[in-house]
């Protein structure tokens, strides 16, 4: 018998658990900054002198900004966690778009929308 050219149906189901539970954590994440960017949470500075309004006023764009990249860095991940169920359904899920082979189940494991295997990510500049 030759080498595998896919995962087994009964692997797929296993990774496709593993991402579920990833993608539910990524999205109730993704909610949290999204939320971090909507609500005021209270604290607001009418009450404060000019100089301090000014800091937290600052402050609050700072973190509204860097609520705003991790919002959209966990958007995107959420964007190749489905990729990967797709892949999944397609049975195309765990093959290296490169070179073709079996992408390790370590590396799926750790990187569950891999689409490359080690060396061919090495390989990448």
């Amino acid at each position: 018998m030759g080498e595998k050219n896919r995962y087994s149906d009964e692997e797929l189901i296993e990774f496709k658990e593993l991402i579920l539970k990833k993608l539910e954590m990524a999205q109730e994440d993704y909610e949290m900054y999204r939320n971090s960017l909507t609500q005021s949470d209270g604290n607001d500075t009418q009450d404060t002198s000019p100089t301090f309004k000014v800091l937290e006023e600052g402050a609050a764009t700072l973190s509204k900004e860097e609520a705003g990249k991790l919002a959209q860095r966990q958007l995107k991940f959420i964007q190749h966690l489905q990729a990967a169920m797709v892949r999944i359904e397609n049975k195309t899920y765990g093959i290296c778009r490169d070179t073709g082979g079996l992408i390790s189940k370590e590396r799926l494991r750790a990187v569950p929308h891999a689409t490359l295997c080690i060396s061919a990510k090495k390989n990448q500049k």
